[in-house]
């Protein structure tokens, strides 16, 4: 997806407010240099260790950087990409252990660390042959400076993999877990479960199955019906191939924003169709900056404005629409209906943004009712149905007349299933 494997460790850390890095190389450790420099492109900090015994176990890497950390530190694999979300909650974790391991509760595969966790935070034991174990090691570690006198201990007794040292400190009670299963799943900008993931990437097949976990997991749950059954399939394949484009999901807004005022402007011109027909194309592509953001992890504040501009454009199709229209017909009864539709969307499209601000998810996933009301519920991608079929009929005044009706129903919809809801976990404060 246009990002190295390390590239992805290095943003996700970044993501979560960790900005000072110490990478230690050893094979090929100049191309790494080479490709990552200083960090400056990554908005981080990064300092190189060589380790020339690359060819013993990892456990010897670690100890490489035993000079370069006297606090605190996150240790990551180089292979392992990651829910950011788990590293969020793993560095507020409480703990006073020499080191807590992200553990998850799925089955051991062929190659995976196993761990043997007690009292639901203790690790018994761990390594990829022990006999008995109930979880497995994600890579994704908190550790304290003790940590090294662990590892230290067992290479000097021959043992140089990281789990040695790790089952060391677990034989002296100073090793716990961190189950990942635990953080909430419900991502509210998504609209969606995302249960936390992670993958430790070793062959091609762990590239393929990556990069469909990246896909669906930085791809927010449509709510109308189009943009569920027709446009995330396109728009997954689409970001797919241009991720590895030079592009920036800001220039790709751009690129969004001048064919939907393409449209506009075909619109205000009387060039019905082929405005109609681009609103659908602008559809589909309005779904790729986002997720092309999420994608590489490139998600910034500025992007935030994209609805913003969204919206901005949606209005100017039914202000340009019904302008030519009451300019052909002279009657103002466009111009009436245009602007009652810009005051219903406008209406319930801020309904719908305080909900989420204030209840903390989106309006859409508040109830069994809602997730249903959500296919049809007012939206662009909804409304440029009925103005196609009114040009192809040649009534398109009664196009406005329908997403009028519709606006005005979403609205009310909205405005009544929102009170509810609010009135509800108010009298549970109470």
């Amino acid at each position: 997806m246009g990002l190295s494997l390390i590239e992805r460790v290095i943003l996700t850390a970044r993501q979560v407010g960790i900005d000072e890095l110490v990478i230690v190389i050893g094979y090929l450790g100049e191309k790494i240099k080479e490709k990552l420099g200083n960090g400056n492109r990554y908005g981080v900090k990064i300092a190189y260790i060589e380790n020339k015994e690359w060819e013993k176990g990892n456990g010897v890497s670690v100890l490489k950087a035993k000079k370069s950390l006297n606090e605190n530190f996150v240790l990551l694999m180089s292979d392992h990409i990651f829910d950011d979300r788990i590293l969020k909650e793993l560095i507020n974790y409480d703990t006073k252990s020499s080191v807590v391991l992200a553990i998850d509760r799925r089955k051991p595969l062929l190659g995976d660390t196993k761990v043997l966790e007690k009292e639901g935070r203790k690790i018994a034991d761990i390594g990829k042959n022990i006999e008995e174990s109930n979880c497995i090691d994600t890579g994704i570690f908190l550790c304290s400076p003790k940590i090294f006198h662990y590892i230290e201990e067992t290479v000097k007794e021959g043992k140089t993999e990281l789990a040695h040292g790790i089952a060391k400190a677990a034989k002296n009670k100073d090793a716990k877990i961190f189950d990942i299963t635990q953080i909430e799943s419900y991502a509210s900008k998504m609209r969606k479960e995302i249960k936390p993931w992670w993958i430790d990437i070793d062959t091609e097949k762990d590239l393929i199955k990556a990069k469909e976990m990246i896909i669906e997991n930085s791809s927010k749950n449509p709510s109308d019906a189009l943009a569920y059954y027709v446009h995330k399939p396109i728009e997954n394949k689409l970001v797919a191939f241009i991720s590895n484009w030079p592009i920036t999901p800001n220039q790709l807004t751009i690129m969004v924003n001048i064919l939907a005022y393409t449209a506009t402007a075909l619109f205000f011109f009387g060039y019905l169709l082929p405005a109609s027909i681009l609103t659908f194309v602008v559809g589909i592509a309005d779904g790729l900056d986002g997720k092309l953001a999420r994608v590489k992890l490139k998600s910034s504040k500025l992007g935030s404005l994209e609805h913003s501009f969204d919206l901005l454009f949606e209005f100017s199709w039914f202000i340009a629409l019904s302008w030519f229209l009451f300019g052909s017909t002279q009657s103002v009864i466009p111009l009436i209906l245009c602007i009652f539709i810009i005051l219903f969307i406008a209406f319930y499209r801020h309904i719908y943004d305080q909900f989420r601000r204030a209840m903390g998810k989106s309006l859409d996933d508040a109830g069994d009712f809602e997730r249903i009301f959500r296919r049809i519920a007012g939206r662009r991608n909804l409304y440029n149905i009925p103005i196609l079929v009114g040009i192809l009929l040649g009534v398109p005044l009664y196009s406005l007349i329908f997403i009028l009706f519709h606006s005005g129903i979403t609205a009310i919809v909205y405005s009544e299933r929102a009170m509810k809801h609010m009135y509800v976990m108010d009298h549970k404060k109470i």
